[in-house]
């Protein structure tokens, strides 16, 4: 395995998606999306802003690489600027422990 997968970004108008992939073998290690994060059972629990839920995907996608023993990356924001749900995301993925 390489010693640091690419951390890539993807972002659309609703939602953000990151992926860890070894490019080397050309496989998704570790992925992460709105999707994984689970349904609160009240409106109040409820994560409002996309920059919330962005933060959020970056600590589900930190702990599943730590899972599988990766902790460095190399971060590809590919075309987006680094603010706003980006940078959040970014940010998530560092407090869950991972290192760019």
């Amino acid at each position: 395995m390489n010693k640091r997968p690419r951390f890539s970004v993807f972002r659309s108008n609703k939602h953000i998606y990151g992926q860890i992939i070894d490019d080397k073998k050309g496989a998704t290690l570790a992925a992460a999306s709105e999707m994984d994060l689970k349904r609160p059972k009240t409106k109040n629990q409820r994560l409002k802003t996309k920059v919330e839920r962005a933060f959020a995907v970056g600590e589900i996608l930190a702990s599943k690489a730590l899972k599988i023993g990766i902790k460095q990356v190399r971060f590809d924001r590919r075309r987006y600027k680094y603010h706003g749900r980006v940078k959040t995301l970014a940010e998530g993925a560092r407090k869950g422990g991972l290192k760019f």
